[in-house]
Order: structure tokens, then C-alpha cells, then sequence
């Protein structure tokens, strides 16, 4: 069994998002997302990036906009793949399956953003198609949720509502501290 961090679209939008008065789930997320890089590094474990490119000219995160620039803490390094979608799956039009089948990848560790929208469905289409999948709860990125009645869900509620949807069904959440302890030995 092969495993890889996947790494889901650690990129400058969301950055913009937070000075913008956004208040993230994880307020650490880039420590420990670096954390997690580093280690996987280190015991020289695949990793693996996806990274979002929305095809409106407007959207931050079409390739044309600063917000779509890797933020440093998830910066490629030279051999690492990097995958660029367009919607919300890591999996969709990307080649990123055939990549991790060529590699003989059957376990992923998935961190990024945003945890209830490009995590949630690149995690269940993982799951969905056999991969063992963890979902680090405290390397994630997330923001508020406005209810379809206008009530405001705070962004810590909207990740552990995540976390809940994924849990045990599509995957299994695990701290930044497991994986670290996980990945040493």
C-alpha cells in the first residue's frame, strides 16, 4: 500500500478571503498543512497537488487572478504533480486518478481547501472509488456558511459539519498530531 498527501487548493484566494474579515475554521491550517509537507518529505512519501482554476475571468481563483498563486506554505516542490481543475473534484478531468493508479497509490491523506466544498467532493469520490482515505480535521481551510434563510453558520460549525459528513462513511478524520506520529514511523 502506497500512500500520498494529497493537497487540495492551498491558494492565495483563500488568503484573500481572510484579511477580507473571513475568519477561518482553523486558524493554524497553514502551520499544519507545512507540518504535514515537510514530514511526508522527509520520509520521502508522494505528494500530490491539485490546485483550482476557475474558468470565470473574475472567480480569485481563475488562473489570471493573484488569488489563484500557491500560498508558500503548499508551494510544488521539482517531482511533485500538480493537478489543475476547474469544479469541485480533485478527480474530474484532472488525470489525477490515472496518476495514482500509474503509481500504485491506494492510501491518501487529504488536506486543503475548502474543506466543505473541493475536500468534501474530491474526499467522497475518493472514497467512492476505493481509495483509503483520512481527512486531516486541523489542516483544513474553511470559511462561515450563510443558510439558504440567511442565518450564519460559524465556520468552526461549518467544518465539524464536514468532518461529520465524511467521517466513517467516505473516510476517516485523523488530527495533524496522528498522521505526524503516524508518518515517523
Amino acid at each position: 500500500m502506497a500512500t500520498a498527501l494529497l493537497v487540495i487548493d492551498v491558494q492565495m484566494a483563500f488568503v484573500e478571503r481572510r484579511a477580507k474579515g473571513f475568519v477561518w475554521g482553523n486558524p493554524d491550517a497553514e502551520t499544519s498543512i507545512a507540518a504535514l509537507l515537510k514530514a511526508f518529505r522527509d520520509k520521502g512519501l508522494a505528494v500530490v497537488h491539485v490546485h483550482h482554476h476557475d474558468p470565470n475571468p473574475s472567480d480569485s481563483f481563475h488562473a489570471d487572478q493573484p488569488g489563484s498563486a500557491v500560498q508558500p506554505c503548499a508551494a510544488p516542490l521539482a517531482g511533485e504533480r500538480v493537478f489543475i481543475k476547474q469544479g469541485s473534484s480533485g478527480f474530474i478531468g484532472t488525470g489525477l486518478g490515472d496518476h495514482l493508479a500509474s503509481q500504485g497509490i491506494t492510501d491518501l491523506v487529504v488536506i486543503g481547501g475548502a474543506a466543505n466544498y473541493c475536500v468534501e467532493s474530491t474526499t467522497r469520490m475518493a472514497g467512492n472509488l476505493g481509495y483509503a482515505t483520512t481527512v486531516v480535521g486541523d489542516a483544513l481551510i474553511n470559511f462561515r456558511q450563510i443558510l439558504r434563510d440567511g442565518r450564519e453558520v460559524a465556520a468552526v460549525d461549518v467544518l465539524e459539519m464536514t468532518l461529520a459528513n465524511l467521517d466513517g462513511e467516505f473516510a476517516r478524520v485523523a488530527s495533524v498530531d496522528e498522521i505526524l506520529a503516524q508518518v515517523a514511523l
